[in-house]
């Protein structure tokens, strides 16, 4: 669940003046400054600025399909991505209350440490540049990003796809909660 976000500002800035009504489009559905409240649409705010520049790309290319998202960034041009992605990765990522009880949270610590996510999320689930911040993010979301990359229905990251086919189902939801649980 989302507590709340404290973001002072009074609009966008002029040097997102170019993108204003491309960042309004977004809020439509990520939330007012990517600080989404719906659960089937990502936290944007305080993701990483590569990340959200290389999904436009992909949503753009085709690589990563998305009958939203697809249209949406394929009128945008490298400099609108670019700006556009700095803008969220610029804003505060909102604290949410989200748990877990102990059984999803240690199923899910189980396939994390199997899976060796550590590796490239970091410790606090951060992420790092082209890597995206899980912690914190919604359930929902994670889960059906997981599950699609299992299912080959998201083709933008073939690693990620090999690792989710080794977990059934509810433990990718396990993971899914425990991520959106963790506190840094």
């Amino acid at each position: 669940m989302f507590v709340g976000h404290a973001q002072s500002e009074e609009g966008v800035a002029d040097k997102y003046a170019a993108v204003a009504e491309i960042i309004g489009s977004c809020e439509v559905c990520h939330g007012e400054f990517g600080a989404s409240t719906l659960q089937e649409f990502p936290i944007l705010a305080g993701q990483e600025f590569y990340y959200l520049y290389v999904q436009l790309k992909d949503f753009k290319s085709g690589l990563r399909e998305d009958p939203i998202m697809g249209p949406l960034a394929s009128a945008l041009d490298k400099e609108q991505m670019q700006l556009v992605a700095q803008y969220f990765s610029e804003k505060t990522w909102p604290q949410t209350d989200y748990g877990a009880d102990d059984k999803r949270i240690n199923s899910g610590l189980t396939v994390i440490t199997a899976g060796q996510c550590v590796a490239c999320h970091l410790g606090a689930f951060r992420g790092n540049s082209r890597i995206p911040r899980l912690a914190g993010q919604h359930p929902e979301y994670l889960t059906k990003t997981m599950l699609d990359f299992k299912t080959k229905s998201r083709n933008n990251s073939p690693a990620k796809g090999s690792l989710m086919v080794l977990f059934d189902d509810e433990q990718i939801a396990d993971v899914a909660h425990y991520l959106s649980a963790f506190r840094d």
